[in-house]
């Protein structure tokens, strides 16, 4: 009983059991093919009690399929961007492997196309999940042209009802984190931006902007600050901030935030007595900063799954369940008591 119970069935095994053919056995994993009711169900069963996993390569060649998903990340990605692909990420792979697909990482700029040409020339994958939109992308026009399904990570630069896409909701989880310190008084705020060419970028900034005019403040073009992607320039930001007579900070991310937090202290600038400070991303890392950062929490992880679900459903997978909802949290904390 040991040896059967360790033993591996494979496509032959089933065959010789039930005195059928592998074609018969394959008709039936792959549902395709004439083949009797009774016969597919005496398959199943038999597939079942022993535990039979098919061959995935075998598996996919019965039904035109690699059951591979290419993931295109942005090969210009930095540590700014890290905890939302890693969280990202890990949603896809849950779903992914849920219905059993595996994920292929490619990296692309946005306009060199190498490495997506050649998954997609040697039908390396099913489908595609773009990672991130970026700005004048080539990357979607080219999987449109060749007809690949896909889904884009990102509101799109421009309204097309032939492309399917997710994302947080950006503008209006800025929207409402900026109305907050605009009605707690505060009438200068400054925004430190991170690069101008992502879409995400330019939601952040529309949210923003938006809380201002919903309280009739007028946002002040030198208190904003774009790429912000190093130290010394949020340092030299700084210094014009507090020349400014700014009295609040909102920065695009926990990443720029936390590099704000260092120029500060080393200004001896105390948070939030004489400036108040909020992030537009959270992380573990404001949670846990000294004072701690108001931030916007997104469940990113589920925005993930749902990314690999609508991609799943586009190839014709069976999936069940509702799409998680992608909501977002204000965390007020004690950097705008």
């Amino acid at each position: 009983m040991a040896e059967e119970e360790k033993k591996r069935y494979t496509i032959d095994d089933v065959a010789r059991e039930l005195g059928i053919s592998k074609t018969t056995v394959s008709r039936a994993i792959s549902g395709k093919g004439r083949i009797s009711r009774a016969t597919r169900e005496r398959v199943l069963a038999c597939i079942d009690q022993h535990d039979y996993r098919p061959n995935a390569i075998a598996k996919g060649l019965a039904q035109n399929k690699t059951y591979n998903i290419g993931l295109l990340m942005p090969d210009d990605y930095t540590e700014i961007d890290f905890p939302f692909f890693k969280e990202c990420m890990s949603g896809i792979c849950e779903k992914a492997a849920q219905h059993n697909y595996d994920i292929i990482i490619s990296m692309v700029d946005g306009k060199e196309l190498t490495q997506l040409q050649r998954m997609i020339s040697n039908r390396k994958v099913d489908g595609v999940i773009v990672s991130r939109s970026l700005a004048n992308s080539t990357v979607q026009k080219y999987l449109q042209e060749k007809k690949v399904p896909f889904v884009a990570i990102g509101t799109p630069e421009e309204e097309d009802s032939s492309l399917i896409w997710i994302d947080n909701q950006n503008r209006e989880g800025c929207r409402e984190l900026t109305g907050i310190l605009l009605m707690k008084g505060l009438k200068r705020l400054a925004l430190l931006g991170g690069n101008r060419s992502h879409l995400v970028t330019k939601s952040r900034r529309q949210g923003f902007e938006d809380a201002h005019d919903d309280y009739h403040v007028r946002t002040d073009g030198n208190l904003i600050f774009m790429d912000m992607n190093s130290y010394t320039k949020v340092a030299a930001a700084v210094e014009k901030i507090l020349e400014s007579g700014a009295d609040g900070i909102v920065c695009m991310d926990d990443y720029i935030a936390n590099m704000l937090l260092g120029c500060l202290r080393e200004r001896n600038v105390k948070i939030p007595q004489e400036i108040r400070v909020a992030s537009l991303y959270d992380s573990t890392m404001l949670e846990y900063s000294i004072p701690s950062v108001t931030s916007l929490h997104f469940n990113t992880r589920s925005l993930g799954m749902n990314a690999c679900r609508l991609l799943l459903e586009q190839l014709g997978e069976p999936v069940e369940g509702e799409y998680v909802p992608l909501n977002y949290q204000v965390i007020l904390r004690e950097s705008t008591k």
